[in-house]
């Protein structure tokens, strides 16, 4: 199985996350609140990041690992969403982004270096990258969204996590 598998699971749950800021702005308006309130200013806790930066940062990791596994430069998206609308959009740019990318552009990412400004001249093989950096943020940013928004009444389940599975 190669990369592009694993990229495309994550677009695929990037999808779901979108589905997730749906049911949490149906939540907002029955219960009469500001939904751009709750995504700009929700946390876990008071130490945490809010909502807004872990959707923007599941994001990143998505693009910047279909762009950096396959050798190529990942298009910019400033931090500037105020809205969940704006969020949505964030969410579907990036994976039309993704589904630009075919297998063939993984071809010879087993020899692919990355390297990145923090990591001090170090690097790790795209495939390394890929699974003990991208996807492990990329999955640490989007079970924190769901579990903001879970925790605060957002009617989410596993199932709305999983999404369609590829059962025949």
């Amino acid at each position: 199985m190669g990369l592009h598998v694993f990229i495309n699971e994550m677009s695929k749950l990037l999808g779901q996350l979108d589905s997730w800021l749906e049911k949490a702005a149906a939540h907002a308006t029955a219960k009469k609140f500001d939904i751009n309130n709750f995504v700009l200013h929700t946390r876990l806790a008071p130490d945490m990041l809010p909502l807004v930066f872990q959707i923007r940062n599941a994001c990143d990791h998505t693009k910047y690992a279909a762009a950096r596994c396959a050798g190529k430069d990942a298009p910019s998206h400033p931090d500037t969403e105020t809205t969940v609308d704006e969020l949505r959009k964030r969410i579907a740019n990036v994976r039309e982004y993704v589904a630009t990318f075919s297998p063939k552009d993984y071809e010879g990412a087993g020899e692919r270096k990355i390297s990145l400004p923090r990591w001090e001249g170090k690097s790790m093989t795209a495939p390394d990258y890929l699974a003990e950096y991208a996807q492990t943020n990329f999955f640490f940013h989007l079970t924190t969204a769901y579990a903001i928004m879970r925790h605060n009444g957002v009617d989410l389940g596993k199932r709305d996590y999983l999404g369609a599975l590829s059962m025949k």
